[in-house]
């Protein structure tokens, strides 16, 4: 498997996307409000940079994924068309899809472990954060059970992890979605990723 499990790198840069139509923000708020009209320009503006997201993402999970970046675009934007009443702004949008990414890839892991209940679940102890070893299923589990509690303790370190994990933000890009500096993202992803690194160790000891 290529890297460590948070990738530092994405393949299509997100300020492409901010760049291209600076009323993306009017446009989100209009889809919010159920115009069809809105709904479909954002979804011509944003298809090309949530599929580069996409693929990047599914190409640091461990071996045995077989969803496609279009497929998992494709059901997190229905997730998205349907989750919110409201839109405030790309940083709210792209904090939803990247919720959307994680739980879609999380509910497959699921669904694939329960066709595979009956066989022993393999233990790798864990090298700093790679669960490369891990079956796909077991390290993305892993990974969610512990990204929960890290949401109940430090809600906005989580959200970092989601953007630079799920949804493949880097350190620039996650800093500009969420309007925080560069400093500040790289000080909850470095606090994130000790957090993470512990609480994954202890779940493989136990």
């Amino acid at each position: 498997m290529s890297e460590a499990l948070f990738r530092d790198k994405v393949e299509v840069p997100l300020d492409r996307m901010t760049d291209a139509d600076p009323d993306l923000d009017r446009l989100l708020a209009e889809m919010g409000r159920g115009d069809a009209d809105a709904a479909a320009r954002v979804w011509e503006l944003v298809y090309e940079e949530l599929r580069g997201l996409a693929g990047a993402r599914l190409a640091a999970l461990p071996p045995g994924q077989t969803l496609q970046s279009t497929a998992l675009v494709n059901e997190a934007w229905l997730k998205l068309r349907g989750g919110a009443a409201s839109w405030e702004g790309r940083a709210h949008f792209f904090g939803a899809a990247a919720r959307a990414m994680r739980n879609i890839l999380v509910d497959r892991a699921r669904s694939r472990q329960r066709e595979l209940r009956g066989d022993a679940r393999r233990r790798v102890p864990l090298t700093g954060l790679d669960v490369a070893e891990l079956g796909a299923e077991d390290g993305l589990l892993e990974l969610d059970r512990a990204l929960a509690q890290l949401e109940q303790l430090d809600a906005r370190s989580a959200k970092v992890v989601q953007l630079r994990y799920f949804a493949g933000l880097t350190i620039a890009e996650a800093a500009e979605v969420l309007g925080l500096s560069h400093a500040t993202v790289e000080r909850e992803w470095s606090f994130a990723k000790a957090w993470l690194r512990k609480a994954l160790d202890e779940g493989a000891a136990s």
